[in-house]
């Protein structure tokens, strides 16, 4: 299993540098300048996400057209499952809804952490 993390983190490293035109402005927009920290490319067992906040349990994905072919939404639902197994809630937004819907998809990301930080801070279960 070391090999094959081995190799998901130099993966993940190679995303850093090749984000999708989405990911950069998610990134560069808004992620990079919030007060708690968030992870690109974070590697939880053999799954990738694209952005992970540590302080809410939160990943974020930005799907594009293949995660809605049957094969995607397969892989995707039980991707889910195992990061939901971990504590981990998955937030997905369409590439879309960050084209066209930026502001909104910022202020729901917000009001997620901030929800999970507050249960998670009162020692309430997610």
């Amino acid at each position: 299993m070391d090999g094959i993390k081995e190799s998901l983190q130099g993966y993940a490293q190679e995303l850093r540098k090749e984000m999708t035109k989405e990911e950069r402005h998610l990134w560069y927009d808004f992620l990079k300048f919030q007060s708690f920290p968030v992870h690109r490319q974070k590697v939880f067992g053999r799954y990738i996400v694209d952005f992970y906040i540590a302080s809410a349990r939160l990943a974020i994905e930005l799907d594009g057209s293949q995660h809605y072919e049957e094969e995607g939404l397969k892989s995707d639902y039980i991707r889910d499952r195992y990061l939901k197994s971990l504590g981990i809630k998955v937030l997905r937004y369409t590439n879309l809804d960050v084209q066209q819907r930026f502001a909104g998809v910022c202020d729901d990301i917000l009001h997620h952490v901030q929800k999970r930080q507050l249960a998670r801070s009162m020692g309430t279960r997610w």
